[in-house]
């Protein structure tokens, strides 16, 4: 059994509603009752930041500010990011499909369907598609706020792709230090693409 102080490390709470020993169903409550929905396939804002994308699916104020969900599909070997680390969250990505590269750190791990690769505050890392085909992740990020990060970009990048200075100021907004000087190394040693 999940001991309840669990998930306050996570950023979250959690309450049984109606729970009794035996129950087969209790509620779990961290979502405010009248956000519950279903994100269907395709439905939710999305954008593309080159060569990965980005589908909002739950916001920090749906949430209540506890974790926020995003999709990133990546195309055949493509570079998700610099290397970089976060001040305020962290991120937990769950494989869809493909093969996802990852740097956590000096360690280089990759993920399948179905693995969750953690990465927490204050670690640098970096993400990529390690295969010859589209992956795809879920990405939790707890708590919620850094979501709005990939929404500026997603403004941004319609227009081409940003000055490096604008990227840099919205990066010192999110608490977000990045690597540029990281990209030609990784690119590379791996492999990868960048758009």
């Amino acid at each position: 059994m999940i001991s309840p102080a669990f998930f306050p490390a996570m950023g979250g709470s959690l309450s049984l509603q109606g729970y009794a020993p035996g129950a087969t169903n209790p509620k779990i409550c961290d979502m405010a009752e009248e956000n519950a929905r279903i994100v269907r396939p395709g439905q939710g804002r999305s954008g593309r930041l080159g060569g990965m994308g980005v589908r909002f699916m739950v916001s920090g104020d749906e949430s209540g500010g506890g974790f926020a969900l995003v999709e990133h599909p990546l195309k055949p070997h493509a570079l998700g990011a610099p290397l970089h680390r976060h001040s305020r969250e962290d991120e937990y990505s769950y494989v869809l499909e493909g093969r996802i590269g990852a740097m956590l750190g000096d360690e280089v791990i990759s993920g399948e369907p179905g693995d969750l690769i953690f990465k927490p505050r204050d670690q640098w890392h970096t993400f990529w598609n390690a295969g010859d085909t589209e992956a795809r992740l879920l990405e939790i990020i707890s708590p919620a706020g850094f979501e709005r990060y990939f929404a500026e970009l997603v403004d941004l990048f319609l227009g081409g792709r940003p000055a490096p200075e604008i990227l840099a100021e919205v990066r010192s907004r999110y608490g977000l230090e990045s690597d540029p000087g990281s990209i030609a190394r990784l690119v590379e040693e791996h492999g990868l693409i960048l758009e």
